[in-house]
């Protein structure tokens, strides 16, 4: 079965943002812009009432910011993706500490936009997946299953700091405990998609939310510093740009 298009909302208190937005995405057939909305209260009783997949969402909107209208959204029944396009790149941690898919800063460039897009329709396909052929997989599917001495331990995306691999074994450190688990780390970024994670490195997954600095290395390579860990964490240089238009660091 052909999986339907993916519904979209734009918001932005500049309609010229909202018409190149539109321009841009509208190359992409499997993507169908369904309403927009130019302040976070117009776009609230929106998305209310078309249910959108996913919203691409503007920060510096007059009274309610982007980042409040995000906050508000996680109460809905069908929470949509969001995806922050804004001129601002000082509000990226708190874009990720709502749970943002992604975060694309003006003027777009269309290599970064299609990105986005990339990680958009992974996502989705992944709900539609969960949907369709996992009944009540939200339950289950909430927490990453791991293994410390023989017991099997489940945890929640939020408490784990990094993914790493150790030789043939990949290995999660959450909390200060380290776990094993039996998935690749393929495997763990693709179910961890919807959450704020990040490839920094071939051997490394890391949770934005945790990311406090980040210092240049050798070769182009750069060091995570993350919240309460002591080690830190590689990011090849070939993940640089990636990571950096994520944190605008």
């Amino acid at each position: 079965m052909t999986q339907r298009p993916i519904r979209i909302v734009l918001i932005d208190d500049e309609p010229y943002s909202i018409d190149e937005l539109r321009h841009l995405l509208s190359t992409y057939k499997d993507l169908d812009i369904v309403g927009d909305a130019g302040s976070a209260e117009e776009a609230l009783a929106k998305i209310i009432e078309l249910e959108p997949d996913a919203v691409f969402l503007d920060i510096e909107m007059g009274e309610k910011n982007g980042i409040e209208l995000a906050t508000s959204l996680q109460k809905l029944k069908n929470v949509p993706f969001v995806v922050f396009a804004t001129a601002y790149p000082n509000f990226a941690v708190d874009a990720f500490r709502v749970d943002a898919l992604d975060y694309v800063l003006k003027p777009f460039e269309e290599e970064q936009l299609l990105e986005t897009i990339k990680r958009l329709r992974l996502a989705f396909s992944k709900q539609i997946d969960q949907s369709n052929n996992i009944p009540y997989s939200e339950d289950k599917l909430a927490k990453l299953a791991v293994q410390h001495n023989d017991t099997i331990h489940y945890l929640s995306p939020g408490n784990i700091d990094y993914i790493y691999k150790d030789g043939s074994v990949t290995k999660v450190n959450s909390v200060g405990s380290e776990y094993v688990t039996r998935y690749s780390l393929k495997e763990i970024e693709e179910k961890l998609i919807n959450y704020s994670f990040f490839r920094t490195h071939k051997g490394y997954i890391v949770n934005l939310k945790q990311v406090e600095e980040m210092t240049p290395w050798f070769n182009g390579a750069y060091q995570l510093k993350l919240k309460n860990i002591h080690e830190l964490i590689p990011v090849s240089r070939n993940y640089v740009k990636r990571l950096r238009d994520r944190l605008e660091l």
